[in-house]
């Protein structure tokens, strides 16, 4: 016999008991399955369903069940009010990602800019600038090739012509364009900055994200100090870099950034007082 809408939302909720959003992903995953709002769900609750909709929403609950996060079982994640197509090639945007965008915006009032977004995966960072900011020549970089696809994919279906996606290991792809341009008036990245070592990469929705959006040396750091030495070259003068970094980098992240000769450095909270994002400009 095939349940209602509320018997299975209580079937998955039991099932996953153990994760601190049993309800939410599993409100979530019926709504995918029968192609509905989660409203639809409260509003019909005793509405039966489908025997392909119930396979779907049971063969999605089993692989939630396992650990796969919703945002690869669904295929999209929603970013700055944008839809954005996620894939296992990239990391799933994270709401506290959005005080980064927050800050980009704050730093750089300009109604006209240029900025490059450094390890853009989905293109949340650069995607989200754009819809805030239309005048803004936005370059998003990434070095996997599949990143870079589906960089490119979400670029298309939301219509931003003033964003360029390209493959580059970090800057380099930048270097010729910043001479011949003029450079940047900002850089931003959300660069991997988890230590090798980190035993929370054995755990919870991490597992199935890839591991080189994920980890940068024994530190964490690795990519940061690399970036900002190469940024360097692609920054006009008193242009901005800034990062997202880890809960405790804050103090190293400074370091860097004073050492390689960058000047008002800064760093930010995200919503929840965390230390998140530290920023400095080139003189």
């Amino acid at each position: 016999m095939l349940p209602d809408v509320q018997a299975a939302l209580d079937w998955a909720v039991e099932a996953l008991a153990t994760s601190d959003t049993a309800r939410l992903d599993s409100e979530c995953l019926l709504a995918d399955c029968v192609r509905q709002s989660r409203t639809w769900l409260f509003t019909w609750p005793d509405k039966i369903l489908k025997d392909e909709q119930w396979r779907c929403f049971q063969q999605l609950v089993e692989r939630r069940k396992a650990g796969e996060p919703v945002a690869y079982l669904l295929g999209y994640r929603e970013f700055w009010g944008l839809t954005l197509k996620v894939s296992p090639d990239t990391l799933i945007p994270r709401p506290d990602t959005e005080d980064l965008v927050a800050k980009v915006l704050e730093l750089i009032p300009l109604t006209e800019a240029k900025v490059a977004d450094l390890g853009t995966g989905t293109g949340a960072i650069a995607l989200a600038l754009a819809a805030e900011r239309p005048d803004w020549r936005i370059t998003a970089c990434d070095f996997n090739p599949g990143a870079v696809a589906l960089a490119e994919a979400n670029r298309k279906a939301l219509g931003f012509e003033q964003v360029t996606v390209l493959q580059s290991d970090w800057c380099q792809a930048l270097e010729t364009d910043a001479v011949a341009r003029g450079g940047f008036d900002l850089i931003v990245s959300n660069p991997p900055y988890i230590e090798d070592d980190d035993p929370h990469l054995s755990q919870g929705d991490v597992r199935f994200e890839p591991l080189s959006a994920l980890t940068s040396g024994a530190d964490g750091l690795d990519d940061i100090r690399l970036i900002t030495l190469q940024a360097k070259v692609c920054l006009k003068p008193g242009g901005w870099l800034i990062f997202e970094h880890g809960y405790n980098q804050a103090g190293a992240v400074r370091g860097i950034l004073s050492a390689a000769g960058y000047q008002d450095v800064q760093t930010a909270q995200d919503l929840a007082g965390v230390d998140r994002m530290s920023f400095a400009q080139r003189p």
